[in-house]
Protein backbone atom coordinates (compact mmCIF):
# COMPACT_ATOMS: atom_id res chain seq x y z
CA UNK A 1 0.00 0.00 0.00
CA UNK A 2 1.13 3.52 -0.75
CA UNK A 3 1.40 6.64 1.35
CA UNK A 4 -0.48 9.24 -0.68
CA UNK A 5 -0.71 13.00 -0.11
CA UNK A 6 -3.74 14.68 -1.70
CA UNK A 7 -3.61 18.45 -2.20
CA UNK A 8 -7.13 19.84 -2.29
CA UNK A 9 -8.59 16.81 -0.53
CA UNK A 10 -11.91 18.47 0.34
CA UNK A 11 -12.87 19.49 -3.21
CA UNK A 12 -15.19 17.51 -5.46
CA UNK A 13 -12.36 15.59 -7.15
CA UNK A 14 -10.11 15.50 -4.09
CA UNK A 15 -12.77 14.10 -1.79
CA UNK A 16 -13.50 11.24 -4.21
CA UNK A 17 -9.78 10.53 -4.54
CA UNK A 18 -9.60 10.36 -0.75
CA UNK A 19 -12.50 7.90 -0.61
CA UNK A 20 -11.08 5.69 -3.38
CA UNK A 21 -7.61 5.59 -1.82
CA UNK A 22 -9.05 4.63 1.57
CA UNK A 23 -11.32 2.02 -0.03
CA UNK A 24 -8.19 0.29 -1.30
CA UNK A 25 -6.28 0.47 1.96
CA UNK A 26 -3.81 3.26 1.23
CA UNK A 27 -2.80 5.74 3.91
CA UNK A 28 -3.66 9.32 3.01
CA UNK A 29 -2.50 12.75 4.08
CA UNK A 30 -5.39 15.09 3.27
CA UNK A 31 -4.20 18.64 2.59
CA UNK A 32 -6.65 21.54 2.42
CA UNK A 33 -7.26 25.09 3.61
CA UNK A 34 -10.01 23.79 5.88
CA UNK A 35 -9.94 20.13 6.87
CA UNK A 36 -12.86 20.31 9.33
CA UNK A 37 -15.22 18.40 7.02
CA UNK A 38 -12.83 15.43 6.88
CA UNK A 39 -13.03 14.77 10.62
CA UNK A 40 -11.26 11.92 12.36
CA UNK A 41 -10.91 8.94 10.05
CA UNK A 42 -8.83 5.81 10.13
CA UNK A 43 -6.01 5.94 7.61
CA UNK A 44 -6.18 9.72 7.22
CA UNK A 45 -3.88 12.43 8.53
CA UNK A 46 -5.32 15.90 7.92
CA UNK A 47 -3.03 18.85 7.26
CA UNK A 48 -4.69 22.26 7.24
CA UNK A 49 -2.52 24.73 5.37
CA UNK A 50 -2.29 27.20 2.53
CA UNK A 51 -0.82 25.32 -0.44
CA UNK A 52 0.98 28.50 -1.49
CA UNK A 53 3.01 28.27 1.75
CA UNK A 54 5.82 26.23 0.23
CA UNK A 55 7.58 25.39 3.48
CA UNK A 56 4.37 24.10 5.05
CA UNK A 57 3.58 22.05 1.96
CA UNK A 58 7.05 20.53 1.84
CA UNK A 59 6.74 19.48 5.48
CA UNK A 60 3.28 17.99 4.86
CA UNK A 61 4.27 15.85 1.87
CA UNK A 62 7.70 14.75 3.06
CA UNK A 63 8.02 10.96 3.20
CA UNK A 64 5.15 10.15 0.83
CA UNK A 65 5.26 7.78 -2.13
CA UNK A 66 3.10 9.97 -4.34
CA UNK A 67 1.45 13.38 -4.32
CA UNK A 68 -1.87 13.95 -6.07
CA UNK A 69 -2.72 17.59 -6.75
CA UNK A 70 -6.40 18.42 -7.06
CA UNK A 71 -5.83 22.14 -6.58
CA UNK A 72 -7.39 24.74 -8.87
CA UNK A 73 -4.93 25.78 -11.56
CA UNK A 74 -5.94 29.43 -11.58
CA UNK A 75 -5.03 29.85 -7.91
CA UNK A 76 -2.15 27.36 -7.58
CA UNK A 77 0.31 27.59 -10.50
CA UNK A 78 2.54 24.72 -11.54
CA UNK A 79 5.70 25.89 -9.76
CA UNK A 80 3.83 26.08 -6.43
CA UNK A 81 3.20 22.34 -6.67
CA UNK A 82 6.19 21.00 -8.58
CA UNK A 83 8.93 22.78 -6.63
CA UNK A 84 7.71 21.63 -3.17
CA UNK A 85 7.20 18.05 -4.39
CA UNK A 86 10.77 17.96 -5.65
CA UNK A 87 12.10 19.66 -2.51
CA UNK A 88 10.37 17.04 -0.35
CA UNK A 89 12.02 14.26 -2.34
CA UNK A 90 8.73 12.76 -3.55
CA UNK A 91 9.30 11.09 -6.91
CA UNK A 92 5.74 10.83 -8.27
CA UNK A 93 3.25 13.62 -8.94
CA UNK A 94 -0.23 12.94 -10.30
CA UNK A 95 -2.38 15.91 -11.30
CA UNK A 96 -6.14 16.28 -11.62
CA UNK A 97 -6.19 17.89 -15.04
CA UNK A 98 -8.80 19.67 -17.11
CA UNK A 99 -10.51 18.86 -20.38
CA UNK A 100 -9.59 22.16 -22.05
CA UNK A 101 -6.18 20.98 -23.20
CA UNK A 102 -7.57 17.79 -24.75
CA UNK A 103 -7.81 17.53 -28.53
CA UNK A 104 -10.89 17.39 -30.72
CA UNK A 105 -11.11 15.06 -33.75
CA UNK A 106 -9.50 17.74 -35.94
CA UNK A 107 -6.57 17.92 -33.45
CA UNK A 108 -7.46 21.42 -32.27
CA UNK A 109 -7.67 21.97 -28.51
CA UNK A 110 -11.03 22.03 -26.77
CA UNK A 111 -10.11 25.36 -25.19
CA UNK A 112 -9.63 26.91 -28.64
CA UNK A 113 -13.01 25.81 -29.99
CA UNK A 114 -15.82 28.23 -30.83
CA UNK A 115 -18.20 28.60 -27.94
CA UNK A 116 -15.85 27.47 -25.20
CA UNK A 117 -17.49 28.89 -22.03
CA UNK A 118 -15.94 32.19 -21.00
CA UNK A 119 -16.39 31.39 -17.31
CA UNK A 120 -14.09 28.36 -17.60
CA UNK A 121 -11.43 30.02 -19.74
CA UNK A 122 -9.09 31.20 -16.96
CA UNK A 123 -9.01 27.83 -15.20
CA UNK A 124 -8.70 25.87 -18.47
CA UNK A 125 -5.88 28.11 -19.70
CA UNK A 126 -4.02 27.71 -16.42
CA UNK A 127 -4.49 23.96 -16.65
CA UNK A 128 -3.07 23.85 -20.17
CA UNK A 129 -0.07 25.84 -18.96
CA UNK A 130 0.42 23.43 -16.04
CA UNK A 131 0.55 20.53 -18.51
CA UNK A 132 3.07 22.40 -20.68
CA UNK A 133 5.30 22.88 -17.62
CA UNK A 134 5.05 19.20 -16.72
CA UNK A 135 6.04 18.17 -20.24
CA UNK A 136 9.33 20.04 -19.75
CA UNK A 137 9.94 18.46 -16.33
CA UNK A 138 13.06 16.30 -16.27
CA UNK A 139 13.13 14.97 -12.72
CA UNK A 140 9.61 14.02 -11.61
CA UNK A 141 7.67 10.95 -12.64
CA UNK A 142 4.45 12.82 -13.43
CA UNK A 143 1.00 11.98 -14.78
CA UNK A 144 -1.77 14.42 -15.79
CA UNK A 145 -5.27 12.92 -15.90
CA UNK A 146 -7.83 14.97 -17.84
CA UNK A 147 -11.53 14.30 -17.25
CA UNK A 148 -14.10 14.41 -20.02
CA UNK A 149 -15.86 17.68 -20.91
CA UNK A 150 -18.51 17.13 -18.24
CA UNK A 151 -17.20 16.28 -14.76
CA UNK A 152 -20.29 15.23 -12.83
CA UNK A 153 -21.40 14.03 -9.41
CA UNK A 154 -23.09 10.76 -10.31
CA UNK A 155 -22.57 7.23 -9.08
CA UNK A 156 -19.42 5.12 -9.05
CA UNK A 157 -19.82 2.51 -11.80
CA UNK A 158 -16.28 1.25 -12.39
CA UNK A 159 -17.07 1.22 -16.12
CA UNK A 160 -15.29 3.77 -18.31
CA UNK A 161 -12.92 4.09 -21.24
CA UNK A 162 -9.34 5.33 -21.19
CA UNK A 163 -7.89 7.62 -23.87
CA UNK A 164 -4.71 9.57 -24.42
CA UNK A 165 -4.87 13.15 -25.69
CA UNK A 166 -8.23 13.26 -27.49
CA UNK A 167 -11.57 14.06 -25.85
CA UNK A 168 -13.72 10.94 -25.42
CA UNK A 169 -17.40 10.82 -26.44
CA UNK A 170 -20.01 8.17 -25.70
CA UNK A 171 -22.40 6.70 -28.29
CA UNK A 172 -24.76 9.67 -27.93
CA UNK A 173 -22.02 12.24 -28.52
CA UNK A 174 -21.78 13.21 -24.86
CA UNK A 175 -18.36 13.63 -23.21
CA UNK A 176 -18.63 12.93 -19.47
CA UNK A 177 -17.25 11.14 -16.42
CA UNK A 178 -18.23 11.06 -12.75
CA UNK A 179 -15.86 12.23 -10.04
CA UNK A 180 -16.07 8.76 -8.47
CA UNK A 181 -15.12 6.87 -11.64
CA UNK A 182 -12.40 9.42 -12.37
CA UNK A 183 -11.00 8.64 -8.92
CA UNK A 184 -10.87 4.95 -9.78
CA UNK A 185 -8.73 5.72 -12.84
CA UNK A 186 -6.40 7.95 -10.81
CA UNK A 187 -5.85 5.44 -8.01
CA UNK A 188 -5.39 2.71 -10.64
CA UNK A 189 -2.53 4.82 -11.97
CA UNK A 190 -1.05 5.14 -8.48
CA UNK A 191 -1.10 1.36 -8.06
CA UNK A 192 -0.19 0.28 -11.59
CA UNK A 193 1.50 3.09 -13.53
CA UNK A 194 0.63 3.10 -17.23
CA UNK A 195 1.14 6.76 -18.11
CA UNK A 196 4.51 7.82 -16.72
CA UNK A 197 5.44 11.33 -17.88
CA UNK A 198 2.25 11.51 -19.91
CA UNK A 199 -1.32 12.77 -19.98
CA UNK A 200 -4.34 10.54 -20.35
CA UNK A 201 -8.10 10.91 -20.10
CA UNK A 202 -11.16 8.93 -19.04
CA UNK A 203 -14.79 9.00 -20.14
CA UNK A 204 -17.87 6.87 -20.73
Amino acid sequence: MSKIAIIGATGRAGSQLLEEALRRGHSVTAIARNTAKIGERAGVVSKQLDVLDSEALIAAIDGHDVVISAAHFASVPADKVIAPVKAAGVKRLLVVGGAGSLLLPDNSRVIDSDGFPEEYLAEASAGALFLDVLRKEQDLDWTFLSPSAEFVETERTGQFRVGKDHLLFDDTGRSWISFADYAIAMIDEVETPQFSRARFTVGY
